[in-house]
């Protein structure tokens, strides 16, 4: 799908998807979609199924029924490897970085040739959006802060040039001061033509980087809009985002 190319539908459609783990049903079809350069956040409280959700999307979470529809392909129940070749990149919640690798090495770890119609994204680039790592680029990574490991895990998967990015909580226990960075650093990304879905539970931080949110509660999507009419509707976030 060409960059910005809106006119043929959502980059990301996501139908009737039900999963869960051994026997016990998670999702109850979820439906979401992503736009082309567009960032929806998934929000929800713990347990609500919001990084289930993504991992579905993802491949490493197989569904049981529903579809998965990304640039107008079918990919619900494809290894996670070809949906990753086909330009979705996953930041998991628990980071992954090799922590006996140095910052430019983990990098070159996630280099891929990019896909017609994706951001291109170099080690430069990179340094640019996340100016800690270019400070620690030759740091290992279990010498970074938790903040930085959140920066490193993201940075890595934009060298494999994705086309659409899938963040899992970014903002959860990193330092107010790098929570700000991430946020600059999202909307740069969209501003790249790249389209993101995050999960979040900061609904402060959801609020300055998306432009549409999706909650769900116990695999159940409630609401689905902009958050001019989520702020419309206190109903809803009384009852499902408020801690």
């Amino acid at each position: 799908m060409p960059e910005g190319d809106r006119s043929a539908g959502p980059l990301l459609s996501v139908s009737g998807l039900v999963t869960g783990y051994g026997r016990a049903q998670i999702l109850e079809e979820i439906s979401l979609s992503v736009g082309p350069d567009e960032v929806v956040s998934l929000m929800g409280r713990n347990g609500a199924g919001k990084s289930t959700t993504l991992k579905a999307i993802m491949g490493l979470l197989p569904p049981w029924s529903g579809s998965v529809m990304f640039q107008g392909q079918q990919v619900a129940g494809v290894p996670s490897y070809r949906i990753a070749r086909a330009g979705i990149g996953y930041v998991p919640e628990d980071r992954r970085i090799f922590p006996d690798l140095t910052v430019l090495e983990n990098l070159a770890v996630g280099t891929r040739a990019g896909l017609e119609g994706a951001p291109q994204w170099h080690q430069t680039d990179l340094f640019e959006l996340f100016p800690n790592l270019a400070e620690r680029r030759t740091n290992l990574g279990k010498q970074l802060s938790g903040g930085e490991q959140q920066m490193l895990s993201i940075a890595r998967t934009l060298m494999g040039n994705p086309r659409l990015l899938l963040l899992d909580e970014p903002s959860e226990g990193i330092a107010p001061v790098i929570v700000d960075q991430m946020a600059k650093a999202i909307k740069a990304m969209k501003r790249q033509g790249l389209a993101i879905l995050l999960s979040e539970q900061n609904l402060s931080f959801a609020r300055r980087v998306s432009d549409r949110v999706v909650v769900i509660e116990k695999g159940h999507k409630v609401f689905e809009g902009p958050f001019t009419d989520l702020d419309a509707d206190p109903q809803i976030m009384k009852a499902h985002l408020a801690l």
